[in-house]
Order: C-alpha cells, then sequence, then structure tokens
C-alpha cells in the first residue's frame, strides 16, 4: 500500500497529510503558524519558521506511515499564495520576513500605479487588479525600503517556491521552481503566453532572473534530498505544487466548466472553473490559471473573488472581543438566536477584495440597537460570511452568463451548518460540504498522484470526491435580497473610510 502526502502550507499553520487511493486519510500533523504584526497594516512570517514547521509535521506524517509499513509514492504542496519571500540562494539565508498576503505597506504605491495609468495593462497580462495582496509591489518594497540587495544568487519567490527548494536540496541543489498559480498571483505573469513579464518586471523593478522557473502544477519537480528532508521521505519525488485555492477547485473535483467551490479560511476564496482559454477580465473579479496539468490535462482557467477576512473575524471575536473562548463556539452561539436582531457586521479589517477592491475600506458593525448582544454579533459576523460569498458568486455569475449549478464548500469554517445554511438561501442555490473538508490539502495530494498514476486521469482522481451532505434553499429570495441589500448599504459606508490615513499604516492588525 502506498499513499501520497501533501503539504499545505498555510497562513495560520502547516499541516501535513497523506491520503490512500480513495482519497480517505491516512493520518495528518498540523503545528500553527505565527504572525507578526510589526507595525499596523503589516503582517509578517518567519521564512525559517515556515520551512522548520513543513520538516516537523512531514516527519511525523513519515515517522507514523512507517511504523505502519505504508510507503510514500508522491509529496504535493500548497500554500498561502502571494506571501513573498527574498532569499540568497547561495547561503540559504531569508533576506528579511515573509510579507504576508495580507500586508497592505504598499497600498499607496498600487494608487500611484493605477494612476499612472498602468492598470489596464497589467489586468489584461496578468487578470489582476493593482492591489497590495498581489507579490509584485511586495518584491519591489523589499528591494526598496527592506533593504534587499540585488545579486546573482537572490531568489523572490512565493511560499511553494521556497519550501520546495530546501526539500529539493536547498544550497546542494535544490530545486528553484513555482508552477503557474503561484506564479499567476504575483502580478509579473503573463497568464496567456504562460511566462514571466518582462514589461512588467521593468515596472516594478524585479529582476526576472531572481525569479523562479515556472513548471505545471501536476508532474515531477525533483525528489526530496536525503539529507535535509525529513527521515524516511529521501528520494521521494514531489510531483505537485498549486497555491491553495486552486488546490481546493481541484480536490473538489471542479475540473468542468459550471463547477464552484468556495473555501471558508481566514479569508473566502471563491472559484468558477471557467474553461481552457482565459476569458476577458470581468469587474470586480481576477481571472487566474485554475491549474496546469501538463500532459495529463492542459491548462483550465478560473475566475477568482477574495474577500480578505472570513475566519479572520471569527478569531476577532476570540482574540479581540473576547465573547468566544474557542472558533468552535461561533456556530452554536450565533444560532442560539433567529436573527441579528439588524445587526449588520462588514469585516473589512484588510480593506474590501471582490467585487469592491478598496484598500482604504476598514471594518464596521452597524445597526447596534437596545437588546443587541454577543449572540447577535457572533451571528452577524456568520451572515457576513456568507454576504461576502454572494457578492462574488453573483458576479462571477453575470460574468459567465450563467449561474454556477451548485457551490461546494470546505475549509475550516464549512463544518457550520448555518453558515451553509445561510449562503444556500442567499445564493439559492445547492450548497454542498464533501465528505473531506480539507480540500486544498487533497487537491494537492491529487495532483502530485495523478502525476506519478497513483490515478490515471482528472476524471479517475475526481471520483475520490464525496458530498457528506447538500443544503438546499429553505427561505424565500425576497427575504434573502432584503437581507443583503441591507449589508450592501453597510458595505458602502465602511468604503474609503481611511481616506486621509497614510496607505502604509493601514489594514490587517487583525490578521488570521
Amino acid at each position: 500500500m502506498a499513499v501520497v502526502v501533501a503539504v499545505d502550507a498555510g497562513t495560520t499553520g502547516i499541516r501535513a497529510s497523506a491520503f490512500d487511493e480513495e482519497g480517505a486519510p491516512a493520518c495528518a500533523a498540523y503545528r500553527p503558524l505565527p504572525q507578526h504584526f510589526p507595525r499596523p497594516g503589516w503582517v509578517e512570517h518567519d521564512p525559517h519558521e515556515i520551512w522548520r514547521l513543513v520538516t516537523e509535521v512531514l516527519g511525523e506524517v513519515a515517522t507514523r506511515l512507517a511504523q505502519d509499513g505504508i510507503a510514500v509514492a508522491a509529496i504535493g504542496l500548497t500554500n498561502q499564495r502571494e506571501t513573498a519571500i527574498a532569499w540568497d540562494r547561495a547561503t540559504g539565508r531569508a533576506l528579511g520576513p515573509a510579507i504576508v498576503w495580507q500586508d497592505r505597506r504598499t497600498a499607496r504605491r498600487c494608487e500611484e500605479l493605477a494612476g499612472a495609468g498602468h492598470l489596464p495593462a497589467v489586468r489584461a497580462c496578468t487578470g489582476l487588479v493593482l492591489d497590495p495582496y498581489f507579490s509584485a509591489t511586495k518584491f519591489e518594497w523589499m528591494l526598496g525600503a527592506g533593504g534587499v540587495e540585488r545579486s546573482a544568487s537572490l531568489a523572490l519567490g512565493t511560499v511553494d517556491s521556497w519550501v520546495l527548494w530546501h526539500l529539493t536540496g536547498g544550497t546542494a541543489g535544490g530545486v528553484f521552481a513555482t508552477d503557474a498559480t503561484n506564479a499567476a498571483r504575483t502580478m509579473l505573469f503573463d497568464i496567456s503566453a504562460r511566462r514571466w513579464s518582462e514589461d512588467l518586471c521593468q515596472l516594478f523593478g524585479v529582476p526576472s532572473s531572481s525569479l523562479p522557473e515556472v513548471h505545471p502544477s501536476c508532474g515531477r519537480l525533483g525528489r526530496v534530498a536525503p539529507d535535509v528532508g525529513p527521515p524516511g521521505l529521501g528520494g521521494v519525488p514531489v510531483s505537485g505544487v498549486a497555491g491553495d485555492q486552486h488546490a481546493a477547485l481541484f480536490g473538489q473535483a471542479c475540473i468542468r466548466p459550471g463547477l464552484a467551490k468556495v473555501t471558508y479560511g481566514t479569508g473566502s476564496f471563491a472559484l468558477a472553473h471557467a474553461g481552457t482559454t482565459p476569458p476577458p477580465a470581468p469587474e470586480g473579479l481576477l481571472v487566474t490559471p485554475a491549474w496546469d496539468l501538463g500532459s495529463r490535462g492542459g491548462i483550465a482557467y478560473a475566475l477568482e473573488g477574495s474577500t480578505f477576512v472570513s475566519g479572520a473575524a471569527i478569531r476577532w471575536l476570540r482574540d479581540g472581543l473576547g465573547i468566544i473562548g474557542s472558533a468552535e463556539e461561533i456556530g452554536p452561539l450565533a444560532a442560539s438566536v433567529p436573527d441579528s436582531g439588524g445587526l449588520l457586521t462588514v469585516p473589512a479589517f484588510s480593506g474590501l477584495g471582490s467585487p469592491w477592491w478598496d484598500a482604504r475600506a476598514r471594518g464596521a458593525v452597524l445597526g447596534v440597537a437596545p437588546g443587541a448582544g454577543r449572540a447577535q454579533l457572533a451571528r452577524s459576523v456568520v451572515e457576513a460570511m456568507a454576504y461576502g460569498v454572494r457578492a462574488m458568486i453573483d458576479a462571477m455569475s453575470r460574468a459567465l452568463g450563467s449561474r454556477c449549478e451548485q457551490l461546494r464548500a470546505d475549509g475550516g469554517a464549512s463544518v457550520m451548518d448555518l453558515l451553509l445554511q445561510l449562503q444556500a438561501d442567499q445564493l439559492q442555490l445547492p450548497v454542498v460540504r464533501p465528505r473531506c473538508t480539507e480540500s486544498t490539502v487533497l487537491g494537492a495530494a491529487l495532483l502530485a498522484g495523478l502525476a506519478e498514476g497513483v490515478w490515471g486521469s482528472p476524471e479517475e482522481a475526481a471520483t475520490v470526491w464525496r458530498p457528506e451532505r447538500v443544503f438546499g434553499p429553505t427561505g424565500g429570495k425576497e427575504a434573502a435580497d432584503a437581507a443583503y441589500g441591507s449589508w450592501c448599504r453597510a458595505v458602502e459606508r465602511s468604503r474609503h473610510w481611511a481616506r486621509d490615513e497614510p496607505a502604509e499604516h493601514g489594514g490587517a492588525s487583525g490578521g488570521g
């Protein structure tokens, strides 16, 4: 018996999971990853801590598999996408902290670039918008204010390339590579030509020689180096890499147009399969490679919407306000009242993502009246998660000219029945929770296993997906529209709030 192991290097934790050929988990290990907030709006990780935790979770899983006599056929990697790391390939030393995707320090620079007329070219080439969310202005900041010096051994990459390089040997010949899904989130990658854009590299002052080689998401990139990787995994092929949301789309078996998924994580991220050619970038949404299967199936594209704060708002209730003791309490507390009593929460702690893209929006709680308590506030946060996803899915439906067949939900908050029922009522669509809600790490395993022949085709890999429960609409469309309309009015009151605040100091003080 052999399994595929996948590592998810996420925003708040590092997970390794092993899956058998039926897609059933064999074992898993997890470590929390601390975030650092040196200034308001700045969010950072320690790159060396990321690598240390990867080795710990991989080592724990490898030990347990060895004890059971189970071999590892392949390893897949998935990761928080836009987080930027600079390091020296000659020494292996990180040249500063990792700047996390939530970080807003380059908001003013993005506004300058948009004001100078660069947005249309960026949008046409990358499918993205000019926002500090993406890596290019982070790299630019590192090479300027961050004090990173240019050299022949300079590496600029996302978390996947940092982990892959270490895992395959580091300074002793490690593979410096990424895949199309992660490259596409840097704002330096031409998603149609599928190569780094020299024009954009020049615009942001990023040397293309410091960027990783771009590979398919499915295909062997290298092998675990015996002397640097976790014991027991030396020589195992690393055969799949994808950004977390793309891996989740594949893990949710959304392998044809008409299927969409949402991941309720630190933020909420909705992706809809959009076919094999990139569609025109619609207002408020991103166009991105869904994956590149190489010889196993070619490339597919997706429309994406991103809400920066979702699960992070639950952590705010827990850590910032202390109204819950653990994240698991949010569901029962929110369900203990029939409604939010008119309370509306806009969790724009890191600005607003899709479809508004307002870096200067700030969080707001509106409609406070006598009788509003912790249960109503908790419910308003859960409702805001559903409203934010509706905004994205509605925009996708308009762009595609048709409604999605269903929405497949995963991520930590997808265990909450109340949230998925609210989502079904808001969308007037079935919302499906799968048997495995860790779709991100499952998708990475499927990509790696597909490359190594554990599954013979994308269709065969998709058969491991199983629904656990389907939530159908129970309320009327009129009531759902009225509730959503009230929340949209609250959103408008949160927008452009930090108009006079220096952009470098705004943003995600809460993080997640």
